[in-house]
């Protein structure tokens, strides 16, 4: 079973590089040919590469280690350098030294060097000069750098659903698109966040996070607490899926917004639209208009389960999703594509 993983420790050492050589040139009738003790090839680095394919931090091992380079040679051979050593990680995932944040990485294909190779050993005759015409002096090669790295994933999507335990945020990622998240009558049905793409017709592709269901206290580390709000963070805009069948479903709404403000300030504030899940009951029918009449936001009022009014939203979230790629080109960033 591959489980998702969003946070590791990992230890990275760079390859260690290789000595120097120390060896004096040896030919029939050429006496005192000279030193030809090449220099020894550099260590390999340990590189942090961002890919799109790899969606979870479970393949990542507790410690890599570079490869070394080799050592020189005679004949004035140099050794050769350590082959770099890649790792994959998903995009979207933050690298951390000691607390701070030293990189990250957003797009597909960024490189991060987490462990720089050491620097290769110097042959003797690299000190070859007018004072010593044979050195016998030669230096090892320099260990590579070690470092102690916390990786942590923040899931990069266009959209997150932000809802309650059992409003239907799972089913109506089922519902737009092909993600299959499990759907279940009992709270945090879902345990790990679920990413589903929504496609359109002039082949634009819209990501929406399907995140775990969110309580009051949140913020403070309750029920999944950062496990949900690490993953939000990201989102360009939100969905707030409120259920329509419980009495006063607008103070859903304020405790949700309430929750995303108290973990980063203006969270709450970004573009959004609500969306009044399960229409199909016949409280949801009563429901509507008071809720309507206490926020000031745009509802979508939809059923999951039958699909009614699913295209209304298609057509909000493709708006909220081109607003989301002119501010982001405005600001002379790239938007986030899948």
């Amino acid at each position: 079973t591959r489980y998702f993983v969003d946070h590791r420790k990992v230890r990275v050492v760079g390859g260690q590089g290789g000595g120097g050589g120390h060896s004096f040139h040896s030919e029939p009738r050429k006496i005192f040919g000279g030193p030809d003790g090449g220099n020894g090839g550099d260590g390999g680095h340990v590189i942090l590469k961002a890919d799109r394919q790899t969606k979870s931090l479970f393949s990542i091992l507790p410690f890599y280690q570079g490869f070394h380079g080799e050592r020189g040679g005679s004949k004035n051979c140099y050794g050769a350098n350590g082959a770099y050593l890649y790792v994959k990680v998903p995009v979207g995932t933050l690298v951390k030294e000691d607390g701070q944040v030293v990189a990250d990485l957003t797009q597909h294909g960024e490189e991060y060097v987490a462990a720089y190779g050491g620097a290769g050993g110097k042959g003797n005759r690299f000190f070859l000069s007018n004072e010593n015409r044979a050195p016998t002096l030669f230096t090892p090669g320099e260990p590579g750098q070690e470092r102690v790295l916390h990786l942590e994933l923040k899931t990069t999507a266009h959209a997150g659903l932000v809802g309650f335990p059992n409003a239907g945020k799972s089913s109506l990622l089922r519902a737009i698109s092909r993600a299959k998240p499990a759907v279940a009558a009992y709270p945090f049905t879902t345990l790990n966040p679920h990413v589903g793409i929504v496609h359109y017709q002039d082949y634009e592709q819209v990501a929406v996070a399907d995140i775990p269901g969110l309580i009051k206290g949140a913020h403070q580390n309750r029920g999944l607490g950062m496990a949900f709000l690490r993953h939000i963070e990201r989102c360009g805009f939100f969905l707030y899926v409120v259920d329509l069948s419980v009495p006063q479903p607008w103070t859903q709404l304020q405790d949700l917004k309430y929750e995303l403000e108290q973990y980063k300030k203006g969270l709450s504030e970004r573009p959004c639209v609500v969306i009044g899940n399960k229409i199909d009951l016949a409280e949801s029918r009563i429901n509507l208009p008071l809720l309507k009449e206490q926020i000031d936001d745009r509802v979508i009022a939809l059923s999951a389960l039958t699909g009614h009014n699913l295209e209304e939203l298609f057509f909000h979230l493709r708006e909220l999703y081109d607003t989301y790629v002119k501010t982001e080109e405005s600001r002379g960033q790239s938007p986030v594509k899948w």
